[in-house]
C-alpha cells in the first residue's frame, strides 16, 4: 500500500481528503502544517506528497522548494492543493517542482484521478484490464 503525505491545515479538508484516498486504498498520513510535513517526510517515506499552498508556521511553497533542494526528497512527487488561483502562482508551484497543481476548491474524485495518474499505472485499478469494445 502506498503512502501519500498530506499537509493541509484545515480539519474538514483534511477528513474528505484523507477518506477518499483510503477509500481508494492509499496509506494517508497528515500533517497539520509545513514544519510537520518536512519533520514526517523522513520516517514516512511517501509515494508522494500533497501540500496546502497556504498553511501556518511554513506555507505549501517553501515546503515544496526545500523538498526539492533535498537529495533525498527531490523525487518525491508533489501536488499542490491550494485556492492560490493566479497564474503566477500556478506557475510558480510548477516551476518549483510540482508535478500538479489543483485549486480549490476541487473535485476529491479528481483528486484521486490525478494521484494516480502522477503515481503511475501500479496505481490504476484497472490496470492490466484489456480494453473494452
Amino acid at each position: 500500500m502506498m503512502t501519500i503525505l498530506l499537509a493541509e491545515d484545515e480539519p474538514q479538508t483534511a477528513q474528505l481528503i484523507e477518506f477518499k484516498l483510503k477509500q481508494a486504498g492509499f496509506k494517508v498520513v497528515h500533517a497539520p502544517d509545513g514544519e510537520k510535513a518536512l519533520a514526517l517526510v523522513g520516517p514516512t517515506r511517501p509515494a508522494l506528497v500533497l501540500l496546502d499552498g497556504l498553511m501556518p508556521v511554513m506555507d505549501g511553497f517553501e515546503v515544496l522548494r526545500r523538498l526539492k533542494e533535498d537529495p533525498a526528497t527531490r523525487n518525491i512527487p508533489v501536488i499542490m492543493l491550494t485556492a492560490r488561483a493566479r497564474d503566477k502562482d500556478v506557475v510558480t508551484g510548477l516551476e518549483l517542482g510540482a508535478a500538479d497543481y489543483m485549486v480549490k476548491p476541487f473535485s476529491p474524485s479528481e483528486l484521486v484521478a490525478r494521484v494516480r495518474k502522477v503515481l503511475g499505472p501500479l496505481t490504476d485499478p484497472k490496470a492490466g484490464e484489456a480494453p473494452r469494445p
